[in-house]
C-alpha cells in the first residue's frame, strides 16, 4: 500500500491495520492498476502527505473529506487542498467564503492549506487514491480501513480535538469508529457539504472556523491561524 514510509508518529495505531490482507490486497491492487496504464492521483510519493505534515500528537482538528480531486495537477494528498498554481476547486471556493464571512479572513489567491495542515489540521480523504477522471473510483478498496484507524487514533487522545465533518460522507465515516461515536471530550461540528450543490443548505453560516478556535482555546490547546 505504501509508497512512502509510514511517519513515526501514526506508526503504532496504523502499523496493525497494514500489515492485514486487505491492505495487502489493496496495494497489489494499486500496483496492478498502474502497471496496466492507469493514472491515479495524487501521484506515489503523495499519498501520505496529510500524516507527514500533521503527526499524531499535532492534530488539534480533522477535517474528513470524501476522495481525492481527480484532475491533473490537482491532488497532492491533503483533502479540499490543491497545489498553488491550480485552479481553487469549487468546494474549496465555498469552504473561502465561509472563513472570510466567519473570521473576516481574506480569500488567499490559491488553494493550497498545507499551512492548516503544519498547524495540527488533518486534512484527511477517506479514500487516498482516485483514479484520472474518476470520482469516487478506490472507495471500498481497503483504503477505508486504514482511514478509520487515523481517526480513531486522534478521537483515542485525551487531548480535545475538533472534528470538522462537512457531509452526510463524512458522517458516516464518522460513525464507523467507535472511539468518536461515543466520545465525550472532542468537538463534532456537522454542516452541509461545500459543493456549489449543497453550500446553500446550512454549509454557509455554520462557522466551523470560529468553533473550532474557541473550543481549542478553552482546551489550552491555542488556536489555528486559518
Amino acid at each position: 500500500m505504501a509508497d512512502t514510509a509510514l511517519p513515526v508518529s501514526w506508526q503504532p495505531a496504523l502499523e496493525p491495520v497494514l500489515q492485514t490482507a486487505e491492505a495487502r490486497k489493496l496495494g497489489g491492487w494499486l500496483r496492478a492498476q498502474e502497471d496496466s496504464g492507469q493514472v491515479i492521483y495524487p501521484p506515489r510519493g503523495a499519498r501520505l502527505r496529510a500524516l507527514e505534515l500533521t503527526p499524531l500528537d499535532h492534530v488539534k482538528v480533522v477535517i474528513l473529506g470524501q476522495d481525492p480531486y481527480h484532475g491533473p495537477g490537482q491532488a497532492h494528498g491533503l483533502a479540499f487542498s490543491v497545489p498553488e498554481g491550480v485552479k481553487v476547486p469549487p468546494s474549496l471556493v465555498n469552504i473561502y467564503k465561509e472563513l472570510r464571512s466567519d473570521l473576516g479572513v481574506e480569500i488567499p489567491p490559491h488553494g493550497n492549506l498545507e499551512s492548516w495542515a503544519r498547524q495540527g489540521v488533518l486534512l484527511l480523504n477517506n479514500a487516498l487514491t482516485v483514479q484520472a477522471g474518476q470520482a469516487g473510483s478506490h472507495q471500498n478498496r481497503g483504503w477505508e480501513a486504514i482511514t478509520d484507524a487515523a481517526v480513531a487514533a486522534v478521537a483515542a487522545r485525551e487531548e480535545p480535538s475538533v472534528f470538522i465533518l462537512w457531509g452526510a460522507h463524512a458522517r458516516k465515516k464518522a460513525m464507523r469508529v467507535p472511539e468518536l461515536a461515543s466520545n465525550k471530550h472532542h468537538l463534532v461540528l456537522t454542516a452541509p457539504h461545500p459543493s456549489p450543490l449543497s453550500a446553500h443548505s446550512g454549509f454557509f453560516g455554520s462557522k466551523p472556523f470560529s468553533k473550532a478556535n474557541t473550543f481549542l482555546q478553552a482546551h489550552g490547546r491555542g488556536t489555528i491561524d486559518w
